[in-house]
């Protein structure tokens, strides 16, 4: 991903098609060591290619993947009646208790994010 990175930065500062050594140049520019099967494979890639096109190819095989959310659904749809809807509430509890307990946890730390 890095290298995709480091090739679309090149792309945005002018170089149509960036060489290695840009790309190498914009990796040790932040202390990563660039891999030469990695770096020659980004360019084959994508060399002559445009990347607002390639952007928006993407876009579209993103927006056709799914998205979870089924195991919510699935446990709201038990009737009412069923003994194991009373489990399943059992185990949102339980859940629900971990996640506050993790929680404090964090906090007894001694130091915030932002302090």
């Amino acid at each position: 991903m890095r290298y995709v990175a480091a090739y679309m930065l090149a792309v945005l500062g002018g170089k149509e098609n960036p060489a290695a050594a840009d790309i190498e140049k914009i990796l040790s520019s932040v202390g990563i060591e660039a891999d030469k099967e990695c770096l020659t494979k980004v360019i084959k890639e994508l060399n002559g290619k445009k990347i607002d096109e390639l952007i928006a190819q993407g876009r579209e095989k993103l927006s056709s993947m799914p998205v979870g959310g089924g195991a919510a659904a699935a446990a709201s749809a038990a009737p009412a009646g069923d003994s194991g809807a009373g489990d399943a509430k059992k185990e949102e509890k339980k859940e629900e208790k971990k996640k506050e307990e993790s929680e404090s946890e964090d906090d007894d730390m001694g130091f915030g994010l932002f302090d």
